[in-house]
């Protein structure tokens, strides 16, 4: 079977607040359990008043106490924002409590404005200490030596599961150099999918925990049992890109039955490069623009997300993509991976 898993953003809907969007993303957990979805992911953004998951090792332990069996994890946390220590702990402290269900998924921007960044009060190395956070963070994991003075209690000796997220070729090449999983960000930035898998699979060095690269990538996917009806599902996403553009972001939108006249040449331009990696419509329409999508890629596992206004269309759009995943697999579009590739 072909690997989809879900990616959250637990969106805050106009008219809604916080509390409503974390029951919602337990809510389409569970949903995605059911359906066979192999993990669930949370993403760590700030100061965004339409995405409620900032305190993202609360919120995982919120939607992994809440299901039995879905892998659930960070994708991700940005690691510039906090010591490797604290992340080590945190996790590792998730990873007791649910053994063998967390991910830890790592990213090198800071997820918010640069005053919001400031206000996170890390500022040690930022982005430019990445990689060595990586490693450190790595080795608070592993199993601990005779005399190791500073150690993550929990943590150590758990070996919870690393990945590295990207949306450059960047993580790329460090996920092929320290043999680790890698995760592209193309559901929001495309530009370079391909180059940074290219780099990631042929700079791949095997290591104690992968044996040959795994790749994942993000797409947006609105599903609905029209082309019409997708296609009105999506204009909320398009709402909130235009606003986070025009700098004004906020709780995500209801759907509008046409956005006509509200883009200009150069907002509908970087839009439709920023979300070229989208599928929009009926079951049918999903199924051939993720077959496209696999057969272009060759990627190990699909990540798949959706910014949709209604919660109930929204668990309607994952259910259609289930679907979907299972005609694809019945149709052989992709080989199964290794089942050594990435737990």
């Amino acid at each position: 079977m072909i690997p989809f898993s879900v990616l959250d953003l637990s969106p805050v809907i106009s008219g809604g607040d916080a509390g409503l969007a974390l029951h919602n993303s337990l809510d389409l957990a569970r949903h995605a359990e059911a359906l066979g979805y192999k993990r669930f992911w949370l993403a760590e953004h700030h100061n965004m008043t339409g995405i409620a998951s900032a305190a993202t090792s609360v919120v995982i332990g919120y939607v992994a106490g809440g299901t039995k069996t879905i892998r659930v994890g960070a994708g991700g946390v940005m690691l510039p924002n906090h010591a490797p220590l604290i992340i080590a702990e945190q996790f590792g402290t998730l990873e007791t409590l649910y053994p063998g269900r967390i991910d830890l998924g790592l990213g090198r921007a800071p997820g918010t404005d640069q005053r919001t960044s400031a206000a996170l009060r890390r500022g040690l190395g930022g982005a430019d200490s990445f990689p060595q956070d990586v490693v450190e963070l790595q080795n608070y994991f592993k199993d601990p030596t005779p005399g190791q003075a500073v150690r993550a209690v929990p943590g150590a000796g758990l070996h919870v599961p690393l990945w590295l997220l990207g949306s450059s070729t960047f993580s790329a090449q460090l996920a092929a150099a320290l043999g680790l999983p890698f995760a592209f960000a193309s559901h929001f930035a495309p530009a370079q999918m391909m180059s940074a898998l290219h780099l990631y699979r042929t700079q791949f060095r095997p290591s104690d925990v992968l044996q040959k690269p795994y790749a994942m990538i993000g797409v947006n996917v609105f599903a609905a049992d029209t082309d019409k009806e997708g296609q009105r599902l999506f204009t909320s996403l398009l709402q909130a890109f235009i606003n986070l553009r025009r700098g004004r972001p906020g709780p995500l939108l209801p759907p509008v039955d046409s956005m006509d006249g509200q883009l200009n040449e150069m907002e509908l331009a970087e839009i439709e490069h920023m979300l070229a990696c989208t599928v929009v419509g009926s079951p049918d329409s999903v199924r051939e623009g993720l077959q496209s999508l696999l057969e272009q890629t060759g990627a190990d596992e699909l990540m798949v997300t959706a910014q949709i206004f209604d919660h109930a269309a929204r668990l309607r759009s994952f259910e259609i993509v289930a679907q979907v995943r299972e005609q694809l697999t019945a149709a052989g579009t992709r080989p199964a991976p290794s089942p050594q590739a990435a737990r």
